[in-house]
């Protein structure tokens, strides 16, 4: 799929996005009956029982599981970092990726701590976007290049997709794309990132506003995501649509990631029916963001490193949740007598 489209225009992205299919409601429906024979009282296990039938809603399995998990993680570099908008330099971004490949990092542990796997995408990390505040960020070739080479993600079979991020000045590039979107002012969606003192903040915010106000009366959230977001961004725009093409649920982490999940749903909300939001970050404005999607998270651990952290946590639930599902007794089975 990822090759079919690495060359087209924004329009075979549309058509995609006209095609997706929907879930599998008898395999949901077989997850409620058995559920109704659990060796529980009924509606006991709370969210652990509607995210079984989430997952074999997209699985399109009765039983489902969770044995092939990724963590996917995009990592890319940004030109309106030299604004100073991050309390890093955009060198940490490399820095980053090389300390994932020897298991340094946070995701790292978590993925150890679940029985994840792990893949980082990097994104032509020497040659960062353009300064979005003042250029656009792709041409539409670029762009869907981007998004294609994200479809990649769920190649090799894997049965459930975590989405993180790493670029220094990702939230910066993240809030310019909500502020696009919904409106407001630049203040409204900007927050402290990487930890920016209030100069910092208030450059972030002159960035966002900047960026969006080249946009003019721009409001299709393609050319949006062209214009001014990343290409981590994009990457994960495509790896959503794909995961949803080959029926594969999907979990969001936080902020950044939140925003691939938002330009898809401002194209048609039923595009990210698969996705499970895992956390709602200490970033201001994502619970904002949240609401907007009707996304209800799993966490709120004042959480806001990215990298997918908050998205294995939420993993290692969802896994849970699929054994539980699958490995308790019925009623019958375990000689254990019903309500009467």
């Amino acid at each position: 799929m990822a090759d079919s489209l690495s060359a087209l225009p924004f329009e075979d992205i549309r058509t995609l996005l006209e095609r997706l299919p929907a879930a599998d409601q008898a395999a949901a429906a077989a997850v409620r009956a058995r559920d109704a024979r659990l060796t529980k009282p009924p509606g006991s296990l709370g969210r652990l029982e509607s995210i079984a039938e989430w997952l074999a809603a997209w699985q399109g399995r009765e039983r489902p599981a969770v044995t092939r998990p990724l963590v996917a993680v995009f990592a890319a570099n940004h030109g309106v970092a030299e604004r100073g908008v991050s309390a890093y330099p955009q060198s940490v971004t490399r820095q980053m990726v090389q300390n994932f490949a020897v298991g340094g990092a946070a995701i790292n542990q978590l993925c150890k701590a679940y029985d994840l796997g792990l893949k980082v995408f990097e994104l032509a990390l020497d040659f960062p976007t353009p300064d979005v505040a003042a250029e656009d960020a792709f041409d539409e070739q670029g762009c869907t290049a981007t998004i294609a080479y994200g479809m990649e993600a769920i190649a090799g079979g894997i049965d459930l997709l975590c989405l993180g991020e790493m670029g220094i000045a990702n939230t910066t590039v993240a809030a310019a794309v909500y502020h696009a979107l919904y409106g407001g002012s630049a203040d409204l969606w900007v927050g402290r990132g990487t930890g920016v003192d209030d100069a910092g903040l208030r450059r972030k915010a002159d960035a966002v506003a900047a960026a969006v106000a080249r946009l003019a009366d721009e409001r299709d959230p393609l050319e949006i995501l062209r214009r001014i977001g990343g290409r981590e961004i994009a990457a994960m725009v495509g790896a959503i649509l794909s995961a949803r093409m080959e029926r594969v649920p999907v979990i969001v982490d936080g902020f950044v990631t939140t925003a691939a999940a938002a330009i898809l749903h401002a194209m048609r909300p039923e595009a990210i029916q698969h996705c499970l939001f895992a956390h709602r970050s200490a970033e201001s404005a994502h619970g904002a963001v949240l609401d907007r999607l009707g996304a209800e998270p799993l966490l709120d651990f004042g959480m806001r490193l990215g990298e997918g952290t908050g998205a294995a946590i939420a993993a290692g639930i969802v896994r849970a949740a699929a054994a539980v599902h699958g490995g308790m007794a019925t009623f019958e089975e375990a000689g254990v007598a019903d309500r009467t």
